[in-house]
């Protein structure tokens, strides 16, 4: 699942609620986004409180509900996991591609692959095996702008995108109906 909030000011509180929830009904990998990247340069804030709503949320059932982040930062806040974390900005989408395109051009110099290898899927596999996160199947947007701003373009091409008024004071029958309307979509694949 894909967090994105479009808003100008982020709530740390309500985006660990948000987090936890994720953790609570089994959802291994969590994103949260932000187009200012706020939360990415205070994601030992974003930890804190993740930690203080589990407390909160889950009580006793809290130690079996554990979350690393995914970032290779400076806080080095790991625990052992059951759901995964990744903070992301608008830099992350960009330089996964940019990586990617590095990647390709290296095993072509080193002729292990010709220019005319390059199509969708293998840019889909260098960019799988650069960044070792699964492209989100579900992305929560918050906020009243119609775009995702940035988050990872070429990771959300077959995610299913659900729009939410704000993300602040978000209660948890309105985050189940999300995941609810999530489960009734039938995806196409383009077809």
């Amino acid at each position: 699942v894909g967090l994105v909030v479009t808003e100008e000011e982020p709530s740390y509180a309500d985006m660990a609620s948000l987090v936890v929830w994720c953790m609570a009904v089994g959802i291994s990998y969590v994103s949260v986004y932000d187009h200012n990247g706020i939360f990415k340069r205070n994601n030992s804030r974003l930890m804190d409180e993740i930690l203080k709503q589990q407390q909160e949320l889950l009580g006793l059932d809290c130690s079996k509900y554990t979350v690393e982040f995914a970032n290779h930062d400076k806080t080095g806040q790991v625990l052992n996991c059951q759901s995964t974390l990744k903070v992301l900005s608008p830099e992350d989408g960009k330089a996964d591609i940019v990586k990617a395109a590095q990647n390709f051009c290296q095993l072509v110099a080193q002729q292990q692959r010709t220019h005319s290898d390059l199509d969708v899927n293998m840019l889909d596999n260098l960019l799988s095996s650069a960044n070792g996160f699964p492209d989100p199947d579900l992305v929560l947007k918050f906020g009243p702008v119609d775009s995702t701003l940035g988050f990872l373009p070429w990771h959300i091409r077959l995610t299913e995108i659900i729009s939410l008024p704000s993300h602040l004071n978000i209660n948890y029958e309105d985050f189940f109906s999300a995941l609810h309307h999530y489960a009734a979509c039938e995806q196409r694949w383009g077809k």
